[in-house]
């Protein structure tokens, strides 16, 4: 665990949590960026765009966690929250998280999936 990050009590606690957010940016990043790599067996990098992890935020059930004045950009900070607070917990290794998002070509479900995956590891 990183000493820095807070242990929280609930869900939306983490999914709100613009720091965590920042950090789960590049850990969301690298983790698709790998993903594809291994799909295409050759180097690649790529962002995950904000709209796709909004709708997989919300395909997973977790809009109800947030306030409801909440833009699509936050529902995207919160998911990348979420995926690398799971991580940052060692409830979700960063291996679990490639094995899912290569488990399907539909990158809103493979999302679904990650999300749904880290929630239910967090106990939160």
């Amino acid at each position: 665990m990183l000493a820095f990050i807070p242990e929280y009590t609930n869900l939306t606690e983490v999914l709100l949590d613009h720091k965590l957010a920042k950090l789960g940016d590049a850990y969301v990043n690298f983790l698709y960026s790998l993903a594809l790599s291994k799909i295409k067996q050759e180097a690649t990098g790529k962002k995950v765009e904000g709209r796709l992890l909004a709708d997989a935020f919300k395909k997973a059930g977790l809009r109800e966690y947030l306030p409801s004045r909440i833009d699509r950009h936050k529902q995207a900070d919160a998911a990348e929250a979420l995926i690398v607070y799971a991580w940052i917990q060692e409830r979700m290794t960063m291996e679990e998280g490639l094995e899912i998002l290569e488990k399907t070509e539909d990158k809103t479900e493979a999302f679904k999936l990650l999300l749904t995956t880290a929630q239910s590891k967090l106990e939160l």
